[in-house]
């Protein structure tokens, strides 16, 4: 080889050495980086990491606050249980997984042995059933296996703790619904249920707002939380702050230390302003509405028997808005939900077949308002110019389009005074005022910026929208104006303009002529039901047609013209005190403003439905009940919803004493026949229990609530966690209003 090709062949070597020394650095740099990265840069992730691999954490709950009603009686408390609890470190240190020792326990407490074993698999893992069957909590945590245990039972195993080797029997607290005096209250209270993931997920993600002034209470994996009712509404100021205790554990999973242990502070106690006494008074009386209707004959229906479905009541304070007491039916014991709800109760629940008794006819059902509306309709016709003080003529029917609208039952009156109308309930009278008003309004294309008066009304007495109420849940009830009724067109034209060629031939198999008016009433709102007209205003007028309210809605309405026009906001919450019983807060009443009628006229109105129980559609039930209204006047208005298809709907509206008003009683019974034979004689029963009235003597001393007025006094926390009841409250009406708080800034 030549010097050239030796000097090549160095040159080549030495260029791949000085490749092979880049290489060789780069590695060695990429090295020391990742050790640097590793030891130094995220040394604090993985002694973190490190820490929470031999550390667990144990969590004792928090005893739930207690919910009272105003006098300080239970509605919702802990009761003490016999709970069994299995380790599932122990039963893991079994050979056969900790199978016998289930069964053993199964044994012992009288339960089928694969149900204790479901309760002990951990949520999410292979062959674990779906919560609430599996076990959602801590798995270095012992596992409930029953909270229905007794002394007999946990001898057994604390006596023989060689064959139960990490089982316990100790008295833990368990949440239940002791309902006093009989009160039910199950749409009130709601119930508890298990946290998901979703919630762990979102409160995790709220969690960092603290920083932000945000207090939001712990929620662990083991946490029952409300689902509805008062229990979801004020979940936060119930459910407390769990203890926690933190162990040290080694890699096999034995506990080795306790590092670390706080201890569990208890929630508040919710003092609501229900009265449980009147509670079971209206549920009852509810009842028994339902089943006079039951065995009344419908005269509509060749006297078939009403079926009477479902009904509410309402119990208000019409200067506060706090609720006395609500009841709805149909409705179901509380308790089912006490330790997981079984499906078969669930499904009767939540079943068609039993109408729905997890829904609240209260606060969710939405009705026609039927003559009751006549509150809102009479200043609405005062402000499209009527006078209280002219006379009307209230004929049998009224012609509006082609079309004779009836009074209920067909009965005319000749020329009568407004008062007169108020009192036999005129619906004539009322087409009239709202059927001209349309006609002055413009007909099908009212004129720019004209209003009318009379869906105004009923928007500024707050319907068409929730109430506001301190519950989940609330329907809005719906206003059927001008705007909802070109919206609802948009919304249905094509399937109007299908069934107008297809026809209802199911229908028709069972009901040919009801078939014949679906289709006929599909023809028109296929081509122009977006339009408004006269025989709708009608309708509205006498809450018929489209428009619904609950029977909450109707009893801040009359709550409005007893108080002399404001608009109370409803309540159930009145102070939250901590299990020691100091106050934390009063949940003060408010207001959202006034509605947009005159004083004068609400005065007017009034007086015209105090004559309404002495003379008019409301007098049967007093009368029947020998009730002394010269001693205690009520107003009232009643109402029978006519529902194409379905029986009249029942509605007795009032307040009381009519002079100087301090609650509004309204009832609804769905199907249920007339307001004055159904539920005006329940509506006077519970007025003998608001007052005392015993035959013709009105004893406030013996009235629910004592005094004749909502009670104001916080019940007394003892100690050693015991009830006192409040002071009776002073007779005074001035001093028994609280200050409202204005919605709107007023």
């Amino acid at each position: 080889m030549s010097g050239a090709g030796r000097r090549a062949m160095s040159q080549r070597s030495g260029l791949r050495l000085l490749v092979l020394q880049v290489l060789v650095m780069s590695l060695l740099v990429t090295l020391v980086g990742r050790l640097w990265y590793l030891q130094v840069d995220t040394r604090d992730n993985y002694v973190r990491a490190a820490a929470e691999n031999r550390t667990r954490e144990i969590v004792t709950p928090a005893a739930r606050g207690m919910i009272l009603d105003s006098r300080g009686r239970p509605l919702a408390r802990n009761r003490t249980a016999l709970v069994v609890s299995i380790s599932r470190t122990e039963m893991l240190r079994q050979r056969d997984g900790g199978r016998a020792l289930v069964a053993k326990v199964a044994a012992v407490i009288g339960k089928p042995y694969l149900e204790v074993w479901e309760k002990t698999r951990l949520c999410g893992t292979p062959g674990a059933s779906p919560p609430p069957k599996c076990w959602n909590g801590s798995p270095y945590q012992p596992i409930p296996v029953t909270d229905e245990a007794d002394t007999a039972m946990a001898l057994q195993i604390m006596e023989r703790r060689e064959d139960f080797p990490g089982v316990t029997a100790e008295l833990t607290a368990v949440r239940e619904y002791p309902m006093p005096q009989k009160a039910n209250a199950a749409h009130i209270l709601g119930y508890l249920g298990p946290v998901t993931d979703e919630e762990l997920a979102a409160r995790k993600a709220a969690s960092s707002a603290a920083k932000n002034g945000h207090n939001e209470t712990v929620l662990l994996r083991t946490d029952l939380v409300g689902r509805a009712g008062l229990e979801r509404q004020y979940d936060g100021d119930l459910r407390g702050v769990p203890g926690v205790k933190t162990l040290a554990v080694d890699h096999r999973g034995g506990v080795s230390a306790v590092l670390a242990e706080t201890q569990p502070t208890a929630g508040n106690h919710l003092v609501t302003t229900i009265d449980a006494k009147l509670q079971a008074v209206a549920e009852a009386e509810l009842l028994a509405a339902i089943k006079r209707a039951r065995t009344t004959g419908d005269p509509n229906k060749g006297g078939r028997k009403y079926k009477a479905d479902s009904g509410a009541v309402v119990v208000m304070d019409v200067h506060t808005g706090g609720i006395v007491a609500m009841a709805s039916w149909p409705t179901y014991n509380p308790n089912i939900w006490v330790g997981g709800i079984s499906i078969k109760d669930y499904q009767a629940i939540a079943s068609a077949k039993n109408n729905f008794p997890n829904q609240s006819r209260a606060t969710q059902g939405e009705f026609a308002p039927a003559s009751t509306f006549k509150a809102v309709s009479l200043p609405a016709a005062v402000k499209a110019g009527y006078s209280v003080h002219a006379s009307y003529p209230c004929p049998s029917g009224y012609p509006i389009g082609g079309t004779l609208k009836s009074n209920y039952e067909s009965q005319g009156y000749g020329t009568i005074s407004m008062e007169r109308a108020i009192e036999v309930s005129c619906d004539t009278v009322f087409y009239k005022f709202a059927y001209e008003t349309w006609l002055r309004m413009g007909k099908l294309h009212p004129k720019a910026g004209v209003k009318d008066p009379f869906t105004e009304m009923a928007k500024g007495y707050g319907l068409g929208k929730p109430t506001g109420i301190d519950l989940p849940s609330e329907s809005s009830g719906r206003i059927a104006d001008r705007a909802w009724k070109q919206a609802y067109w948009k919304e249905t034209r094509d399937f109007y303009c299908r069934k107008a060629k297809s026809g209802y031939p199911d229908v028709a198999k069972r009901d040919p002529d009801r078939a014949a008016y679906l289709r006929r009433l599909s023809s028109e709102n296929c081509v122009d039901g977006w339009a408004y007209r006269g025989g709708d205003a009608a309708n509205f007028a006498i809450g018929q047609g489209d428009t619904t309210v609950t029977p909450l809605q109707m009893a801040r309405v009359y709550s409005a013209v007893a108080n002399g026009g404001i608009l109370v906001t409803p309540h159930l919450g009145k102070a939250i005190i901590t299990p020691q019983g100091q106050l934390v807060r009063r949940l003060e009443p408010k207001a959202t403003g006034r509605v947009p009628a005159d004083r004068q006229t609400l005065a007017w109105l009034r007086n015209a439905m105090r004559q309404v129980s002495v003379k008019g559609t409301g007098a049967g039930p007093f009368r029947r009940a020998s009730f002394p209204l010269a001693k205690l006047p009520v107003a009232s208005k009643t109402g029978t919803g006519e529902v194409y298809g379905k029986q009249t709907t029942s509605w007795f509206a009032s307040f009381a004493p009519s002079t100087k008003p301090q609650y509004a009683v309204v009832m609804m019974v769905s199907q249920g026949g007339t307001g004055s034979g159904t539920s005006g004689p329940a509506v006077a029963q519970i007025y003998k229990t608001l007052f005392g009235i015993n035959g013709q003597t009105v004893d406030l001393s013996k009235a629910t609530p004592p005094g004749g007025h909502p009670t104001v006094a916080l019940p007394v926390v003892r100690s050693d966690g015991t009830v006192v009841q409040p002071d009776r409250p002073l007779r005074g009406q001035a001093d028994i209003i609280p200050p409202f708080r204005r919605e709107d800034g007023g």
